[in-house]
């Protein structure tokens, strides 16, 4: 296995092939569409219909870009990128979120000069068959395109997938419009067309505002850091696992960094073969790299430290802004006390640690007390 990705060489190829064979399947089908419903549009006069055509041709284009990010982001890590890619994935799903966006914008405006200067439509036969037929089409390409990014842990094709199911059903407003001109001669076109064109920018920014998201970095999923905590405690030398931080470097890229609590009678072999065997467990059951691995010395040989440990844990607790107390070590003889609080986002953590400086100074005098803020960063 390659420790520069998160799965075996021959998955990465796989995936990467997934993805593009998936996406070249939506291209041609997408194109294959938009050129129908466009001419269709034109012959009718319909703008809904055209603009159901453009909304096929940006989600080609998204395939495309798709593609091209895949290819980029499947890049060997080299010196000047040591951890590799991934992240060109994210880039190249902020343009595609561009085009869509753009794409909605441009509809709306078309749409609305449409409503200020309606034209009247003129449907047939054979554009409602095929009206129809493009909303089956639409279907069972978004549950294959979405069943294959689920299969790989593609978030592009996914929403792809998610988007051609919706698109599927824009189609339907489509044709319903149509029917009810033929029936009753109520044109409702345009405002299908602006309809439309609110979905699509909607679509638009909730893929730029996830995108963006992932590249500042979000809140771990807690079912993975859940996972790995119990993978660590499951070993009988590790007391505690704490402040797991994940680094995302694209799909299926994970680095992270944890703190672990052994007991202060262990060696430092001793320490270096339970880390060692805690990053091989740990990348193998949940293909995340343990890039660092901290450490808490726990008390062993004295009852005192552990009636102290209750009585600041409680006292640091009674604060609703702190989250948990960890890595807990007094040394009685040198009066020293040093522990670790994770503090909520909800207050000012500087204030909060004056506060508890302040009230453990009074119980515990002559103590050297040092108290490390974390940051809630996950689960």
């Amino acid at each position: 296995m390659s420790k520069e990705k998160n799965i075996p060489d021959s998955a990465a190829v796989s995936r990467d092939k997934i993805i593009v064979r998936t996406s070249i399947i939506g291209i041609l089908t997408n194109v294959f569409l938009a050129s129908f419903k466009a001419g269709i549009g034109l012959i009718s006069n319909s703008i809904a219909v055209i603009l159901d055509a453009v909304n096929n041709l940006s989600d080609a284009l998204s395939s495309i870009i798709t593609i091209v990010g895949t290819k980029l982001a499947g890049r060997l890590p080299d010196k000047k990128h040591p951890l590799g890619y991934g992240r060109m994935e994210y880039l190249t799903a902020m343009i595609v979120a561009g085009i869509v966006l753009y794409a909605g914008l441009t509809s709306a405006v078309e749409s609305v000069k449409k409503i200020i200067h309606p034209e009247k439509a003129d449907y047939s036969t054979i554009s409602l068959v095929i009206i129809g037929v493009a909303v089956v089409v639409k279907i069972i390409l978004g549950r294959y395109v979405k069943g294959q990014g689920e299969k790989v842990n593609s978030g592009s094709l996914i929403a792809s997938g998610s988007d051609a199911l919706f698109d599927a059903i824009l189609s339907m407003s489509v044709l319903a419009s149509a029917i009810i001109f033929i029936l009753t001669g109520i044109s409702l076109e345009a405002w299908v067309g602006v309809f439309i064109s609110v979905i699509i920018i909607k679509s638009g920014i909730e893929m730029m505002i996830e995108t963006v998201n992932e590249i500042l970095g979000v809140r771990a999923d807690k079912e993975v850091t859940d996972k790995i905590k119990k993978l660590m405690v499951e070993e009988p030398e590790v007391s505690g696992a704490y402040d797991l931080i994940l680094y995302n470097y694209g799909p299926d890229k994970n680095y992270a960094s944890v703190h672990i609590e052994l007991p202060d009678t262990m060696t430092v072999k001793e320490v270096d073969k339970i880390t060692r065997k805690l990053e091989k467990k740990v990348y193998k059951e949940t293909g995340v790299i343990l890039a660092g691995v901290g450490l808490y010395s726990i008390n062993t040989s004295d009852d005192e430290t552990a009636k102290i440990l209750n009585a600041v844990r409680e006292k640091v607790l009674s604060h609703e802004w702190a989250i948990q107390l960890h890595g807990f070590y007094l040394d009685i003889e040198e009066k020293e006390m040093r522990f670790d609080v994770v503090i909520s986002f909800k207050v000012n953590a500087r204030d909060a640690m004056a506060t508890l400086y302040e009230e453990l100074k009074k119980d515990y005098p002559g103590y050297d007390i040092q108290i490390s803020p974390d940051v809630d960063v996950s689960d």
